[in-house]
């Protein structure tokens, strides 16, 4: 699906978890057996999706947070969303903006702006068959120990 301003975005779970540390999401896909970490400014474009952000919606917040260029701002924002999309992280949840959430959104504190770094997605392909072998593949929707009818 092409992405338009206006869609918003929810986590492909549940084959697709997260965790944040500190500045960082590390993401696992577990029907690829990729791994993924973003940084600081991916970070808070992960927790504003999660959130029910729409593009515009972040657009606006991360040009709150950091200095930029708006222009420049949307088109890393845009470029992230496409990315996280081709990996199959996010999916389509929907049109408009819902009201965003406090867990989204953490305020910033007032002052100077730190400048804004084009928000990375880095991909890890080493522990494919690994994560590919896990028996969580193997349950319903109910979780371990739980496995599918067949």
């Amino acid at each position: 699906m092409m992405m338009t301003l206006a869609t918003r975005y929810r986590i492909n779970s549940p084959g697709v978890v997260h965790e944040t540390f500190d500045d960082e999401v590390v993401i696992i896909d577990f029907d690829s057996g990729s791994y993924y970490s973003l940084d600081a400014s991916g970070t808070v474009v992960w927790n504003l999706l999660q959130g029910g952000a729409t593009v515009p919606g972040i657009v606006s917040e991360m040009a709150r947070r950091f200095e930029g260029e708006q222009a420049e701002i949307a088109q890393a924002v845009k470029e992230l969303v496409v990315e996280l999309e081709q990996e199959n992280l996010i999916v389509p949840d929907g049109v408009g903006e819902p009201e965003a959430t406090a867990e989204a959104i953490d305020v910033a504190s007032e002052g100077s702006k730190p400048a804004l770094a084009t928000a990375t997605l880095q991909k890890y392909t080493d522990m494919q068959e690994l994560l590919l072998l896990d028996p969580i593949h193997d349950v319903d929707e109910t979780g371990w120990p739980n496995l599918p009818e067949e």
